[in-house]
């Protein structure tokens, strides 16, 4: 690609996923000028397709990624490792690794101002509790049992231990509850699952929960260019149930959620059994259901936001009622 005079240069990590495809777009409609890392030729393609300069490396390569900031004001920091299931060090390879060569090669390039990293609300989950309207007060937690979340909250701790102080830029960690809309990846997963036949609300489905829109998320991505500093909640205006988000989302693909009920303790005692083997065995592929899973799930998470509509100015201005109808087929 050409490079824009003037034009303001960011480096995105993750650029071919769900959160990081739609945050070039967004910058590229704003008039930035994007570079996004790309392990392959696949993800090659679709950087280039989304109007950003591929750099080809691994997300632990520091030489790769300081080449790749040279020049740049920002840096988003969106790739990482999701499952259900996996070891620690799994997780550890992409999440704190790749975060750990992110922040040091920031650091020996003097053209970035602010690392903001798409980080996760479950850096606070630990033993399995009800958390209601949490705000960045609550302790990040990193229980064994949740090697994303436990993964995803030691590389918080990385990013913003470089604050602009010792490092001469600053450090914005944006933590989301569960990220929907159109494109989500997740979704198909869950139609997988529900279709088995094995799924069971756990506690009826009737807790709590947070999410975040995935152009909400952006939007608080975007705000964080020239606003904030440390970690912030970002959510939906509007909170649901388990059952009742779940049972929305399939519902865009035609599927019917079912109303199969097991208590939490039933379910932790069945997921820490079916662990054990799955480890045992080496069984091939997830558990049906995991510790980390019903850590995310299995109890009420609601966020309070408000410091992010203060210090970012952040509104969350796509509905669920809008964000579901778009994800229908006739949209």
């Amino acid at each position: 690609m050409v490079e824009q005079t003037g034009a303001r240069k960011a480096f995105v990590t993750g650029g071919s996923g769900f959160v990081g495809g739609r945050l070039i777009e967004a910058l590229i409609a704003q008039g930035w000028e994007v570079r996004a890392l790309a392990r392959g030729e696949k993800t090659v393609v679709k950087i280039k397709s989304l109007g950003a300069m591929p750099v080809v490396g691994e997300l632990t390569d520091r030489a790769v990624l300081s080449r790749a900031m040279t020049g740049c004001q920002m840096v988003f920091h969106a790739a990482a490792h999701f499952k259900m299931w996996g070891s620690r060090k799994e997780f550890n390879d992409v999440n704190v690794n790749g975060t750990r060569a992110i922040v040091e090669a920031a650091i020996g390039t003097a053209s970035v101002r602010k690392v903001v990293m798409v980080s996760a609300g479950a850096v606070v989950q630990g033993d399995p509790k009800p958390l209601v309207n949490i705000d960045e007060h609550t302790p990040v937690q990193e229980p064994k049992f949740a090697p994303y979340s436990a993964s995803k909250a030691a590389a918080e701790k990385i990013l913003l231990s470089g604050d602009g102080r010792r490092t001469g830029f600053q450090t914005i960690a944006i933590r989301p509850p569960m990220i929907w809309g159109a494109g989500m990846p997740m979704l198909d997963q869950m139609v997988a699952v529900m279709q088995s036949g094995c799924w069971q609300w756990p506690d009826g489905g009737t807790q709590a929960v947070s999410t975040c829109h995935i152009d909400n998320l952006v939007d608080a991505l975007l705000l964080a260019v020239d606003r904030g500093q440390g970690a912030y909640f970002v959510a939906d205006a509007e909170q649901g149930t388990l059952k009742g988000v779940i049972g929305d989302l399939l519902a865009t693909r035609g599927v019917k959620a079912g109303d199969k009920s097991v208590p939490f303790g039933v379910a932790w005692m069945l997921a820490g059994t079916m662990g054990f083997f799955w480890k045992l065995l080496r069984l091939k592929g997830e558990p049906p259901i995991t510790r980390q899973m019903l850590g995310l799930i299995g109890k009420p998470f609601t966020l309070n936001i408000q410091k992010a509509e203060r210090e970012l100015g952040y509104v969350p201005h796509v509905t669920w009622k809008q964000g579901i109808a778009e994800m229908r087929p006739d949209a």
